[in-house]
């Protein structure tokens, strides 16, 4: 029998029962709908969570810090995100220092694009502009460029040189002008592109006595909003701080000896981060990275996914069972009509297909109007969804998610060949017993 043949003849052997075959296709609607409403949900909560998580961490930097033995964390400050394999680093007895000879190393690992030394200003800072003064965090980096970390400027550039600092957007809402009396409105945050600044670096000496240093500085740029701590800090280049940190300190710095406390690893793919954060780490060094709590994340909507589309499984097992009923009384409805058909020529192969073609074709309908029904319901829930969020943000103060439930093009695929092989196998028992028929046995039946 030819393939178009057997499509007629199952497309017309379905229309001939349009309310039967209707009513065993809804359960597949509603399984199928069930599917694709619970796994969209799923990732787009996933989605939602990795979009967030992009805005506060750059998935291609390991933020590297020196051992110091005796399992404590060194150096300053470190990121939000924390390696699995920080652990081994951290039981070390002796110090793994990060000197020069030591990122020489880290740059020739393979993957690594760039290794950037930091470290934070570890003094008292008071920053002045006209009357209004406030507290920053400072930042020092071995770059002359920010773009080498990933940063781009909203306003003015990116680039460091000597006299010149690149800050964070939120940074200007930290001036206050100590003056202002009690009841008179604030003034707003200052412009402070291309102004100058003054940086006042605080110290004590042995009586308690306080000392000041006054440096002036050019704000070069202003960096875009990151959602992370590029957005309250001011960037200047590490020498500039380095030297306020033994003028605060009382002694001088030697990187080759006493190392650095913090280095930035960009690497060239964000895939790879997880591989070269574990290579550092078995250097002896503390890695941290971003990935690693973004492949939790993973991990667990993975699993979040499985269990919802479980659920919806579950719905398309019941419809199953309802197909293999239908089949099964179509059969004994049409035993004469498969006896004739065997009579004048039809195989055991062309009876198998004509009523496997017809339990696949419900399980096609109704993954079809389920694939309909789930898409146009998860839309909805993604337009109800993301109106109650944003209202809870504009309360809360923070930025509203972008998507509550997406639907990705591989998943209406995935529901309609899973409705269709459901529906195939739920008949496979029915068509094997109408295939199996003696067809004088199948005339003879009343």
């Amino acid at each position: 029998m030819k393939f178009l043949d057997l499509l007629r003849l199952i497309f017309g052997n379905l229309s001939r029962r349009k309310a039967r075959v209707a009513l065993t296709a809804i359960g597949v609607v509603i399984g199928t709908a069930a599917v694709v409403i619970l796994v969209s949900l799923a990732i787009g909560l996933q989605k939602s969570a990795t979009d967030s998580l992009y805005g506060i961490g750059d998935l291609t930097q390991i933020d590297v810090m020196p051992t110091y033995g005796g399992g404590g964390f060194g150096g300053g400050g470190g990121g939000p995100f924390i390696s699995q394999a920080v652990g081994e680093a951290s039981q070390l007895d002796q110090p793994v220092l990060l000197t020069n000879s030591a990122l020489e190393q880290l740059r020739g690992i393979p993957g690594v694009k760039a290794v950037i030394p930091r470290d934070y200003l570890n003094a008292g800072v008071i920053v002045r502009y006209q009357r209004l003064e406030g507290g920053m965090n400072i930042i020092g980096v071995a770059t002359d460029d920010l773009s080498n970390l990933g940063l781009e400027a909203s306003q003015g550039t990116t680039a460091l040189s000597k006299g010149s600092i690149v800050i964070g957007v939120m940074t200007p809402n930290n001036f206050y002008d100590p003056r202002l009396r009690p009841g008179q409105e604030p003034p707003p945050p200052p412009d402070l592109i291309d102004q100058q600044i003054q940086m006042i670096v605080l110290k004590y000496d042995q009586n308690g006595n306080e000392i000041r240093k006054t440096i002036s500085l050019r704000v070069a740029g202003i960096i875009n909003e990151t959602g992370g701590e590029p957005d309250y800090s001011v960037y200047l280049p590490l020498e500039l701080t380095k030297s306020l940190n033994e003028w605060a300190n009382g002694y001088r710095i030697n990187y080759n000896k006493d190392g650095y406390s913090q280095v930035i690893v960009k690497v060239e793919d964000a895939n790879q981060a997880l591989d070269i954060a574990e290579q550092i780490t078995a250097m002896g060094f503390q890695a941290i990275t971003p990935q690693s709590f973004l492949q939790g994340i993973n991990s667990f909507f993975v699993v979040l996914q499985v269990i919802f589309g479980g659920v919806g499984a579950i719905a398309l097992l019941v419809a199953a069972i309802g197909i293999a009923n239908t089949m099964a009384m179509s059969i004994l409805e049409r035993t004469r009509e498969i006896g004739l058909m065997k009579a004048v020529g039809a195989t055991n192969r062309d009876v198998l297909s004509i009523f496997l073609g017809e339990a696949a074709g419900i399980g096609f309908i109704g993954g079809l109007g389920g694939i309909v029904i789930g898409w146009l319901a998860a839309q909805g829930m993604n337009v109800l969804a993301l109106a109650y969020l944003a209202g809870q943000a504009s309360q809360q103060g923070g930025a509203p998610p972008s998507v509550a439930v997406y639907t990705p093009i591989w998943l209406p695929i995935f529901a309609l060949i899973f409705s269709t092989l459901i529906g195939m196998l739920s008949g496979l028992y029915p068509a094997l017993r109408a295939a199996t028929m003696i067809p004088v046995q199948a005339l003879k039946y009343e």
